[in-house]
């Protein structure tokens, strides 16, 4: 084996040019597979983490008639509450309301969660101010999309219980800035208790954030959604990209096995004199079969030090500093980071060099296999065979 294994190595150095075409073009789809999964593998993680800290904590108690793909469930979409009942969990009123910007007018969710909560990353500390009479905070792209500032009132026009309509400024004390649209986008955010008495639902609630020690209990007129459940269309997305993008690059992986095929089949069918040789000085067919297959199965060892030596820097700098997107995409209704850092696991850089080692010792060895039926006397004859 170790006498094969220098044969192959000097073969392979002897080859020149080929080789190394061979080589690089393994190489770069090496590299391209870590790339596009540890990009994906980041966003799934960044998309996940968000969207935990800032929307669903660990879980969602909802009343059984609300659906937030529906807005015409949201006037009915309340049931009353005691805190004894729903301990260390997080309520949240959501009722239709309408804001006057500028002459305009916009339908927005108008949203009540307790000042001093602490299990979102929503800055509801800003609701708890006394210098204005309903303080509000609102995300970038609602701010973007009214045209409101910091300090900005506006005029805003609820219905309550009873169907009234009323109506009062509300100031906007904070605009923040979150990847996740879904508590962003068309959305103004109060304390809950002023909500609450804005539209006569006192100690009612549409849902509530569970956090970490919560363990759900059947509770009738209420439904759990679980965190898996809720982060569903993320995990669906991240997976299609993957499929979409596997083929893109297990397109770059054929070409490059295609072209260590016909080195293989070309080697075979030019080398047949050394071939004889070999059997002619006491190596079998099967050790000769071995020595050619080696010698393909090395062009993914050398791709992997290539491969190596080129990837580590990027992969630690883009690691280090993430890739930049625009900020179109954050208006997708998907969660994206405007930066996204990709992860490059010890699993996905593993599982990619077995892909690629194996891929090609396979291609390696079926035009090598032809060697065990050939004549050895023939072939040093130089008959093709």
């Amino acid at each position: 084996m170790k006498l094969a294994f220098i044969l192959a190595y000097k073969n392979l150095i002897g080859a020149g040019l080929r080789t190394w075409l061979n080589v690089g073009i393994l190489a770069f789809s090496f590299i391209l597979i870590i790339f596009y999964n540890g990009l994906l593998d980041g966003w799934n993680q960044q998309a996940r983490l968000d969207t935990i800290n800032w929307e669903i904590g660990y879980g969602e108690l909802r009343t059984d008639n609300y659906d937030p793909f529906d807005p015409f469930s949201i006037q009915d979409a309340h049931k009353p509450y005691t805190p004894e009942e729903f301990p260390m969990l997080t309520p949240i009123l959501i009722r239709q309301a309408s804001i006057y910007p500028h002459g305009r007018m916009l339908s927005i969710a108008l949203k009540g969660i307790p000042a001093d909560q602490t299990q979102l990353e929503l800055p509801t500390t800003y609701l708890s101010s006394q210098k204005e009479t309903i303080p509000a905070i609102i995300g970038k792209r609602m701010a973007d999309a009214a045209k409101l500032k910091e300090g900005e009132e506006v005029l805003l026009r609820w219905r309550d219980n009873n169907g009234t309509f009323d109506a009062m400024n509300i100031s906007i004390v904070k605009i923040f800035d979150s990847d996740v649209g879904n508590i962003d986008a068309g959305q103004i955010w109060i304390n809950l208790e002023q909500l609450q008495a804005m539209a006569g639902l006192k100690e009612e609630a549409t849902y509530f954030v569970t956090n970490e020690a919560y363990s759900h209990q059947e509770i009738h007129g209420w439904t759990f959604v679980s965190q898996e459940e809720l982060l569903q269309n993320i995990n669906e997305i991240i997976a299609s990209k993957k499929i979409s993008g596997s083929i893109m690059y297990l397109m770059l992986l054929a070409i490059a096995l295609l072209a260590i095929f016909d080195t293989q089949v070309l080697s075979v069918f030019r080398r047949q004199k050394e071939i004889g040789t070999y059997v002619a000085m006491g190596m079998t067919p099967g050790q000769v079969v071995v020595l050619f297959t080696m010698e393909g199965s090395m062009y993914s060892f050398l791709a992997m030090l290539v491969g190596g030596l080129v990837g580590l820097p990027i992969f630690a700098y883009l690691a280090i500093n993430g890739i930049s997107f625009p900020d179109v995409t954050q208006d997708m209704g998907v969660t994206m980071a405007s930066r996204i850092f990709p992860v490059f696991g010890i699993q996905l850089i593993l599982g990619t060099m077995v892909l690629v080692i194996v891929s090609a010792t396979i291609v390696s060895f079926l035009p090598a296999k032809k060697i065990a039926y050939m004549n050895p006397v023939e072939a040093l004859k130089g008959k093709l065979q």
